[in-house]
């Protein structure tokens, strides 16, 4: 499966089509095959997947979604037998864990410190990855954190930086202030009481809103994320999700809709597939 982010270059949301061009028409499908139909979204500003509360598949579209694809969305939905529901704001990937990492003339946050043997990594949004070869602990750009190693995105949306500065890199989540003891990697689960951490705004905490949800930036489309109801913000991408109480980090920041003033909803690349796809643990 694959996924997308947040580094304060300020990007904006990602997507295979054009920002405000028409979605192309979709084929005629079976209202009976929900995903089979809402799989042809690819309209910049969208997202779809299942609302666990209501029990329906759910469509939603932020302020960018011209009328004309509004209505073309809402034949498609219908088609699907899903809501259609307008998010206020901008739905984009945030660049500007928890602390601040800087590269490329933008800023993101520290996902997660991981190892393969004695090899230690950065993991953060993969959107954060594509745009510096090397990244620094502070805004000057004079202290080294590492190198990418990897990145993927869009599909999915996570990257990899080795340490190779002499940089404290403790198994925690900076907390604004203090520090969380990370335990290990879980699994999300609707209405679990999370919270992130992010260079931008800090701590913020909500619960966790839906599983495997698609999101469709101007840059890409990212598949298999979590949604939850917590703010971000520009500079928050790649900050983890985690649970306070056990230690836990579930995934790393891809991005969102609204502000931290309004409130927003965010969407994360759940941890365990990063871990998985790189053989990284948790130190």
């Amino acid at each position: 499966m694959r996924r997308s982010p947040l580094v304060v270059l300020v990007l904006t949301a990602l997507l295979l089509v054009a920002p405000g061009a028409a979605q192309a028409a979709l084929p005629d499908r079976a209202g009976s095959d929900p995903v089979g139909v809402l799989s042809g979204v690819r309209t910049p500003g969208t997202a779809w997947g299942l609302d666990p509360a209501s029990g329906r598949m759910i469509v939603t579209v932020d302020d960018t979604v011209a009328p004309a694809d509004v209505a073309r969305l809402r034949t498609v939905a219908d088609r699907a037998g899903a809501l259609l529901r307008r998010e206020p704001g901008t739905l984009r990937t945030l660049i500007a864990a928890g602390q601040g990492i800087y590269g490329g003339g933008g800023r993101c946050s520290l996902g997660a410190n991981a190892r393969s043997g004695s090899t230690y990594y950065v993991i953060t949004a993969g959107h954060c990855t594509t745009t510096a070869a090397t990244w620094y602990t502070d805004s000057a750009q004079t202290t080294v954190l590492g190198t990418r190693t990897a990145t993927n995105y869009p599909g999915d949306d996570y990257g990899l930086i080795r340490y190779t500065g002499r940089i404290a890199h403790p198994s925690a989540v900076y907390t604004y202030p203090g520090l969380l003891a990370i335990n290990g990697p879980g699994t999300a689960y609707v209405g679990q009481a999370v919270c992130r951490s992010g260079v931008t705004t800090g701590v913020r905490c909500g619960t966790v809103t839906g599983l495997n949800q698609t999101v469709n930036y101007a840059t890409g489309v990212i598949y298999g994320l979590i949604r939850t109801n917590i703010c971000a913000e520009p500079g928050d991408s790649g900050g983890p999700l985690y649970v306070a109480s056990t230690g836990t980090i579930l995934g790393i920041l891809s991005g969102g809709s609204g502000n931290c003033t309004s409130g927003g909803t965010t969407y994360y690349q759940p941890i365990a597939e990063v871990l998985a796809a790189y053989g990284l643990t948790l130190p």
